[in-house]
């Protein structure tokens, strides 16, 4: 970024020198006039970027200045479009005034040489076309080039105003998908954890001997889901440490609820974090429909990984779930589509419930 600016500033001095150059060597008088004409009108523009409106004050100034004197008149309109384009760049009114003022300060200079007589000072050539020799065809090519050059800055204004409001539009969808992940982390946390509390809740409201050990159960879980959400919410969460140590502790937790869970689980620590925090998040979602409503006795977790994807299985032996999909489901399936994979969950041919995932590893 800092080259190609330095790259522009190089270009602007080019311009500036080789209008200077232009009034000079086509100067039909010579003298230490001509060489502050073309230095009002070329080394202006060198600094246009840093100052453009009083670069173009300066340019306009010089420009009608060649016009009335007869020296430099042919560049001056290049110069005042060259000066014209930073301003109309900057803002629709300075865009406004800027086109107005340039052709003004061209045109009435052109139009004073055609009405009076003994002007310009330095009468021009009758093979070079001037205001005083083809007035109607010199206005028309001076505000061709200064509307060219208004209109090209305007074109970039626009786009320049279209890509800065792409980017808030962008900006505001990320900001969406980051809220709606959030409530997501928020919804697995909470359902997965309040499930398990209701059950250890309701084994100690009917079992007396095994009362202390679910009360200190809901303790430990209750305390591990309010660090969840606090970690969700403030945006705190290790995705790695989630990903590397989460399915063990989902596989003791349905253990405990007396569903006999085995799990075969690949090498995960090569695959990127977010990835193994929705592996992480389609488990848990899936043994919380395993322990709410399966009615289930045996549970296989399978975490396979391939060249080119990662192959999820959790099947129970519990009844086929009825009704419409719940959040659970649509939540598992919005997270294998955030990668670009696919979900599918129902009942066995020969019982039980699966849910499989495939999700693609990028490369």
């Amino acid at each position: 970024m800092v080259l190609w600016r330095w790259a522009l500033v190089g270009a602007d001095v080019a311009v500036g020198a080789s209008v200077m150059a232009a009034v000079v060597l086509m100067r039909p008088v010579s003298g230490w006039s001509v060489w502050c004409l073309a230095a009002l009108l070329g080394l202006p523009l060198t600094v246009r970027r840093c100052w453009p409106v009083p670069v173009l004050a300066v340019v306009l100034a010089a420009g009608g200045t060649t016009v009335i004197v007869g020296v430099g008149a042919e560049v001056s309109v290049y110069a005042v479009a060259f000066a014209v384009y930073p301003v109309a760049l900057s803002s629709a009114r300075a865009a406004y005034w800027a086109l107005g003022a340039a052709l003004s300060g061209v045109l009435v200079p052109g139009l004073v040489d055609t009405v009076m007589a003994g002007l310009p000072l330095v009468p021009a050539r009758d093979d070079v076309e001037s205001f005083t020799t083809a007035p109607m065809p010199v206005a028309a090519y001076s505000t061709a080039v200064i509307a060219g050059s208004w209109a090209l800055a305007w074109a970039v204004r626009g786009h320049r105003g279209h890509a800065v409001r792409l980017a808030k539009l962008q900006t505001a969808h990320a900001v969406t998908e980051e809220r709606l992940r959030i409530a997501r982390d928020v919804h697995d946390v909470v359902g997965h954890n309040l499930s398990l509390i209701a059950m250890k809740a309701a084994v100690a409201s009917h079992l007396e001997t095994d009362r202390q050990a679910a009360l200190h159960t809901i303790e430990q879980v209750s305390r591990a889901a309010l660090d969840e959400v606090r970690a969700v919410l403030g945006g705190l969460r290790d995705p790695t440490h989630l990903a590397d140590t989460g399915l063990e502790r989902l596989v003791e937790q349905t253990r405990a609820s007396g569903v006999a869970v085995t799990i075969h689980q690949g090498d995960m620590s090569s695959l990127p974090a977010d990835l193994r925090v929705s592996v992480h998040w389609i488990v848990q979602e899936a043994l919380t429909n395993v322990r709410r409503h399966a009615c289930a006795t045996r549970c296989q977790v399978t975490v396979e990984m391939t060249r080119d994807t990662v192959d999820l299985t959790v099947l129970d032996d519990g009844v086929a779930r009825a009704g419409s999909p719940g959040h659970g489901l649509l939540g598992m399936r919005e997270r294998a589509a955030l990668h670009g994979g696919s979900l599918s969950a129902g009942p066995e041919p020969c019982g039980g419930f699966a849910v499989r995932a495939k999700l693609p590893i990028p490369a």
